[in-house]
């Protein structure tokens, strides 16, 4: 497994300092095509975005994860809804069997296609075969405000009963044991669903999380965020990669600290100081209050309250990305646009 101190931020730390983690998990990010357009996705996925990750990019990326974590290394399928991608889906897996890169941990749905049992069955258990090791149903209010409840529950009884309780995962059990009405109500009505739903499983403010929801719940002005930094980018133990080969670390969607396309994700954690870079270094260095350093002679006008740090970060890189300021990092279009 690579060292800490393989990263030329790492390298120079004393033993008590905090560390830049180590990579070992990456959801790859199959499209930002979805089937749903959820109010509280990271990443702005819908119907109307059109793309899809080339076979190479997504088993070079797996390869890289594997060079960068050895047997730690998980890689999970995400999207956008990968199954839209169904068949490209499969062919990718069988060539990562054929080239040895091992299992895949977790593969992400919302069960929008399980309309027959039959279907199902014969899905999972390719699926199944191909290495899967957990299968995971997305259900929440967001989700069942565009899928009907009775897909998820057959997709999920077919489910458990070939790979067991163990490798079947509900987002969230809850809301498939009493669904939420978020059909055919009041636009009142829908807020407070989403608002409860918050509250109960807390989401992070960006993509369309921050422009439907957040304001919602928004408690704090500008202020409250001063000296509050942020270490979500050097604490975190994972990527997204989206089908463009754009890194994002964690979940922290649109902040692009490498594309695997460009150089091997391995490389780029081994490459990666936050203060070579004046997005990821403001937010390092001050937090998100720190990219209005950045915003050039243009005019940044706050909201009167946000949601959280997270909130704030994503109101003001989205003002970054609409002025065209620092492209290189606050991209691609798709995370930035409804």
């Amino acid at each position: 497994m690579t060292e800490l101190s393989e990263n030329i931020f790492n390298e120079n730390l004393s033993r008590d300092e905090r560390k830049f983690k180590l990579w070992r998990s990456a959801g790859l990010m199959l499209t930002y095509k979805c089937n749903c357009a959820c109010q509280f996705c990271y990443y702005n996925c819908s119907p109307e975005k059109n793309s899809i990750m080339p076979k190479e990019t997504f088993l070079g990326a797996w390869q890289s994860l594997k060079d960068l974590a050895s047997a730690d290394a998980k890689i999970h399928i995400t999207g956008g809804e990968p199954f839209l991608y169904y068949d490209h889906m499969i062919e990718i897996l069988e060539d990562a069997k054929k080239q040895n890169l091992g299992a895949i941990d977790l593969i992400e749905t919302n069960a929008f296609w399980a309309t027959d049992n039959a279907l199902i069955e014969k899905r999972i258990k390719t699926l199944d075969a191909l290495g899967m090791q957990r299968f995971k149903i997305s259900c929440d209010p967001f989700h069942q405000q565009f899928v009907d409840i009775e897909l998820v529950k057959r997709c999920a009884e077919v489910a458990e009963q070939i790979l067991g309780t163990d490798r079947l995962l509900i987002r969230w059990q809850k809301y498939l044991d009493n669904p939420a009405p978020m059909k055919d109500i009041s636009v009142e009505e829908l807020n407070k669903n989403y608002v409860l739903a918050t509250v109960d499983y807390p989401c992070r403010f960006t993509g369309r999380a921050a422009t439907d929801i957040a304001p919602l719940v928004a408690d704090k002005p500008l202020e409250a965020f001063k000296d509050r930094k942020c270490s979500a980018i050097l604490s975190g133990k994972g990527v997204h990669i989206d089908p463009y080969g754009n890194v994002f670390s964690g979940t922290c969607s649109g902040i692009i600290v490498g594309n695997v396309n460009d150089e091997p994700l391995d490389e780029i954690w081994k490459n990666f100081h936050p203060k070579n870079n004046p997005v990821i270094s403001a937010i390092y260095e001050q937090g998100p209050i720190g990219l209005l350093n950045l915003v050039e002679n243009k005019v940044y006008e706050p909201l009167k309250l946000y949601a959280s740090k997270c909130h704030l970060c994503w109101h003001i890189r989205q003002f970054l990305f609409d002025n065209g300021l620092q492209a290189d990092t606050i991209n691609p279009a798709q995370c930035y646009s409804p």
